[in-house]
């Protein structure tokens, strides 16, 4: 095994390139939410579970590396490994562009994670109109009192 094997760098070229499909797939996500497109959004689950696994392995590689070097087997072990070698290289860069990249996903996946909640209070909202429950909530008749969606309406079939 060559020396340059066992550097906490070695990874971050297939790290970048690994943050920047699932931001891209974030992105695409973020469109397949708008659209309401189910299918695309399986296919989409399918695909960013596929890299978050190959991001955590190559993470977990990378740690190892910084444990190897003396370093703590974090993100801070590794700016404390970039700052203490100054390695040749673009590794400074690629650490930068990976923390950027990784600011830039978490924002996206959090507003992905809000559209989810729009559609599922939605579902939750047609579910509860077909079920006879007001869409506004609770109805209060005219003694003040909360209604129970009982007295709602009887679809008659046949």
């Amino acid at each position: 095994m060559q020396a340059f094997a066992s550097t906490p760098a070695q990874t971050l070229s297939e790290e970048l390139a690994a943050a920047r499909a699932l931001l891209k797939l974030l992105n695409d996500e973020q469109e397949l939410l708008v659209q309401a497109d189910v299918d695309g959004l399986n296919r989409a689950l399918e695909e960013k579970g596929s890299l978050v696994a190959k991001m955590g392995e190559l993470a977990m590689r990378r740690y190892r590396h910084l444990t190897d070097a003396g370093f703590d087997g974090s993100e801070a072990g590794m700016q404390s490994w970039l700052n203490s070698r100054k390695p040749a290289g673009t590794a400074q860069q690629d650490w930068a562009a990976l923390l950027e990249l990784a600011r830039q996903g978490k924002e996206l996946n959090r507003t992905n994670g809000m559209l989810i909640g729009q559609h599922m209070a939605r579902t939750q909202s047609a579910l509860n109109v077909l079920q006879g429950a007001p869409e506004g909530g609770q109805m209060y008749g005219p003694n003040g009192q909360a209604t129970t969606a009982a007295g709602g309406r009887r679809l008659v079939v046949g």
